[in-house]
């Protein structure tokens, strides 16, 4: 009997023994398991999906006439989305193209006011022509005049008569004579008129252009491929020029935003290999690749920057975004949303 009790007393002193003993085997085991597997890789969880997100922004003002969307609706690129009263920019357009017309005509009276120009230079020049026959017979009769003046054959009145017709064609042809260059001087004050009045049609041309560009900008269509989030319109609103109206977050733009500390970027490169992880879907694993890193940790791009040189110094550590290129399809894609956690492990080279 009371070998059996010893027996038993020395069982169960080595109970304990055995029981650290596999304890100690299993941690050995767990941390020679955990060492070599941090050795390839590099794991954080301070990582999120982002996303391509284009804001839509008004270009002119008016009233909201249409909505043609619903909040978070799946919207392809060029989609009409919202229309707005497009009245203003009508009439606008109208008086531009009115002045477009104005000008034309302006042009038109010009050209019309050269070309009689012209006309009354060839008119100048035939009626210097015409002085000058003028002028050749009065000296021709004046001739003779003197000749029968001299001969006492006609009065002294009659020969008065032709010089005075000599001289008053002479006169004539010095006024038809300085004609010519006035109408030149017209021609030329005309074309110019015209050149300045037809400069004005490339300004009113670029104001139709202008105001048929305003019209579009009523009709509001979506830029990408995405969902449609955060509409800050209502029917019958007045939006102005710059206004947010809602925003468009592109499908096809989602990647994964990790944030390592500066201790484990020494390891990663670009191209290796990323399985990650959702926190929605904990057990679907996705594949990526390191696509890029930022120009600078995460801290420095923050409203208030840390600055070492003043007060006392602590030291902490930082983190640098690297950007991460999703492996997916398209199903999964849309599962995921911008923000969302995700667990990142890197397989270090």
């Amino acid at each position: 009997m009371e070998q059996n009790n010893t027996q038993t007393k020395s069982r169960k002193k080595l109970i304990f023994p055995i029981i650290l003993s596999l304890v100690l085997v299993g941690a050995l085991v767990f941390s020679a398991k955990e060492y070599i597997y941090y050795q390839s890789h590099e794991v954080t969880d301070n990582a999120q999906v982002d996303a391509d997100i284009s804001p839509v922004v008004a270009r002119v003002g008016g009233y909201v006439k249409e909505i043609r969307f619903k909040d978070n609706q799946f919207v392809k690129a060029g989609d009409t989305l919202v229309v707005l009263d497009d009245r203003d920019y009508q009439v606008r357009l109208q008086q531009v193209e009115a002045a477009l017309t104005s000008a034309r005509q302006s042009v038109d009276v010009s050209e019309y006011q050269v070309s009689e120009a012209r006309t009354n230079i060839a008119t100048a020049q035939a009626n210097v022509a015409a002085a000058k026959v003028r002028v050749w017979k009065a000296n021709e009769d004046y001739t003779r005049y003197e000749n029968l003046y001299n001969d006492h054959a006609i009065t002294k009145a009659q020969f008065d008569d032709a010089k005075a017709e000599k001289d008053a064609a002479e006169a004539a042809l010095i006024v038809a004579q300085t004609q010519i260059p006035v109408q030149n001087t017209r021609v030329s004050t005309n074309q110019k008129q015209v050149g300045a009045t037809a400069s004005n049609l490339a300004s009113r041309q670029a104001d139709i252009d202008f105001a048929k560009l305003q019209l579009t900008y009523t009709v509001i269509t979506a830029p990408a491929d995405g969902i449609v989030s955060k509409r800050n319109i209502q029917l019958g609103q007045l939006v102005a020029a710059g206004q947010t109206l809602f925003a468009v977050v592109n499908d096809k733009g989602i990647y994964i935003t990790a944030n390592f500390k500066e201790t484990q970027m020494e390891h990663l490169t670009i191209g290796e290999k990323v399985d990650i992880i959702a926190d929605a879907y904990p057990d679907k694993t996705v594949q990526g690749s390191v696509e890029s890193f930022s120009g600078a940790t995460g801290a420095k791009f923050s409203l208030l920057p840390p600055d070492n040189a003043t007060g006392n110094f602590v030291k902490v550590v930082q983190r640098v975004p690297v950007r991460i290129r999703l492996e997916a399809d398209s199903a999964y894609m849309r599962l995921i949303r911008p923000g969302m956690s995700v667990q990142v492990v890197v397989h270090t080279k």
